[in-house]
């Protein structure tokens, strides 16, 4: 595996938004989309269990190291061009960095519920087209 896989609830559209924006970010197309309900994303995270893989965002490395929640944000920065201090700020503050995941996943559903269906459609087609690629 050459791309970092980032592991997301596909039945989340706040998910599925971040995920496509991370995805019209990733120029350098270091990203593989993953849904977390797949047998690739359980594959990844073997060493997890089902619960611990439907709990928060996952990165896995090439190398086969996987980042969870605030740190997978962190890492998540680190891979977008642009982000790179952001990135290295959220690692350098990593209760921070997971107390923020944290707030924002646990009122998914509210968030997402704020975002257009068809913004929601238009990130599951983008999600899509790359992990046909």
């Amino acid at each position: 595996m050459t791309e970092h896989a980032l592991i997301y609830d596909r039945d989340c559209g706040l998910c599925r938004t971040i995920v496509a924006a991370a995805l019209a970010l990733d120029r350098p197309r270091r990203l593989r989309p993953v849904a977390v309900q797949s047998s690739q994303a359980a594959r990844l995270l073997g060493g997890m269990t089902e619960e611990q893989r439907l709990d928060s965002v996952h990165i896995v490395h090439p190398d086969g190291h996987a980042s969870s929640a605030g740190a997978a944000l962190a890492e998540l920065a680190t891979l977008l061009p642009g982000f790179a201090a952001v990135g290295r700020g959220l690692r350098a503050r990593p209760a921070l960095s997971e107390r923020a995941y944290r707030l924002v996943a646990g009122h998914r559903d509210v968030i997402g519920g704020l975002i257009p269906a068809a913004v929601k459609a238009a990130a599951t087609r983008r999600i899509d087209a790359r992990a046909l690629d």
